[in-house]
């Protein structure tokens, strides 16, 4: 789930950039088909949820090393 969470996290902040930078990146303008709002709950919503999933992941474990 971390890494799921990771990329969500990643995808929704790398749109804000691309949306805040107005760069025109053709193989993302399908979030703008459906509107401004819908456009920012994609980028809002893949976001949040990814820090969730981030944050509700845990810790990584150590992979049982003994001392």
């Amino acid at each position: 789930m971390r890494l799921l969470g990771l990329l969500l996290f990643l995808f929704g902040v790398g749109t804000l950039a691309i949306y805040f930078l107005q760069l025109d990146v053709p193989w993302m303008a399908w979030i703008g088909n459906w509107g401004e709002n819908a456009a920012w709950g994609i980028r809002g919503g893949s976001a949040v949820l990814g820090l969730i999933l981030l944050l509700s992941g845990g810790k990584k474990k150590d992979g049982g090393k003994k001392k």
